[in-house]
C-alpha cells in the first residue's frame, strides 16, 4: 500500500485527508508519526512557496510522497495582510490575539471596504521532486464582531455573503463545500490520479 505524509500535526486535518486518500489505497501518516522531529523554516513569500518548502524538505528526508498546505486570510484594506503571517499575526498561533489585532486594524473601515478572502495552496511532492500544485480561494467580508462558535482561527469574523453567515456559523459540511481548503482539495482530487500515474 502506498504511503502519503501529510505535513501537519493537526488531527482534524489528518482525518480530512484520510477520507480523501484511503479510497485511493494510500495510508496517511502525519508529522506525529515520524520517529524524529523535522524542523522546516517557512521563509517563503507566498502560500505556494511555503507549502513547497515544507513538502519538498519532508519528501527528501523521508523518501515518502508528501502533501503540505499553507493558507491564510488576506484583507484588501490591509494590502493583503495578514496573508502568510495569518497564524502569527499578533503572536504565534494565538487566535484571540490575532482576531483582536485584525478588528483593531479595521476599526475605521466600513462595509464593503472590509472585503477579504481566504487562500489555500496545496503542494504534493514525490520523492523524485515531481510536484503537483493546486490553489483555492473564497471571498467574503470581515465582520465588526465575532459570530458563531464553530471553526477556528478567523472563522467567526469571516462573513460569507452567499450563505449569509460567518464561517463559524456553518456546519463542517457546509464549510468544506465552499472554503478555500475545500476548493483546493476539489482541484487536488481532479488532478491527482493523472499526476500520480
Amino acid at each position: 500500500m502506498e504511503k502519503i505524509l501529510i505535513a501537519t500535526k493537526n488531527e482534524g486535518k489528518a482525518r480530512e485527508y484520510r477520507q480523501i486518500f484511503a479510497p485511493k489505497g494510500f495510508t496517511v501518516v502525519t508529522l506525529n508519526d515520524l520517529p524524529e522531529k523535522i524542523e522546516i523554516e517557512e521563509n517563503g513569500k507566498t502560500f505556494i512557496e511555503n507549502a513547497t518548502l515544507k513538502a519538498t524538505a519532508l519528501a527528501e528526508q523521508t523518501n515518502v510522497l508528501t502533501l503540505a498546505d499553507d493558507s491564510g486570510l488576506c484583507v484588501d484594506a490591509l494590502a493583503g495582510a495578514p496573508g502568510i503571517y495569518s497564524a502569527r499575526y499578533a503572536g504565534d498561533h494565538d487566535d484571540q490575539a490575532n482576531k483582536a489585532k485584525l478588528l483593531q486594524e479595521l476599526k475605521d473601515v466600513q462595509g464593503q471596504a472590509r472585503s477579504a478572502h481566504f487562500h489555500c495552496a496545496i503542494v504534493v511532492v514525490k520523492p523524485d521532486k515531481t510536484r503537483l500544485v493546486v490553489e483555492g480561494k473564497v471571498d467574503g467580508l470581515i465582520l465588526e464582531e465575532e459570530h458563531g462558535t464553530g471553526g477556528f482561527g478567523y472563522d467567526p469574523l469571516f462573513y460569507y455573503p452567499e450563505l449569509g453567515r460567518s464561517f463559524a456559523e456553518l456546519s463542517m459540511e457546509e464549510k468544506n463545500k465552499v472554503s478555500h481548503r475545500g476548493r483546493a482539495v476539489a482541484m487536488l482530487l481532479e488532478k491527482f490520479d493523472e499526476w500520480w500515474d
